[in-house]
């Protein structure tokens, strides 16, 4: 596995964690905590990408565009 895909984990799990602590205590009306929702849907949006676009290019097969005629 590709070092992103571990490293779009972290960034998943650690936004999870931003968000369900910004959920949990959204009830004060505090800035800190709307900050915190937003960015744990950030970090946890940035980490789907990542670990999914790295899978993604784990498992394509490589381009060869050597193969292709002259226009």
């Amino acid at each position: 596995m590709s070092g992103f895909v571990g490293l779009g984990a972290i960034a998943l799990l650690a936004g999870m964690t931003l968000l369900v602590t910004g959920i949990r205590k959204h009830k004060a009306q505090h800035p800190k905590h709307v900050a915190m929702l937003i960015g744990g849907m950030m970090l946890t949006a940035f980490g789907l990408i990542l670990a999914g676009f790295a899978i993604a290019y784990q498992n394509a097969a490589p381009l060869d565009l050597n193969t292709g005629g002259a226009r």
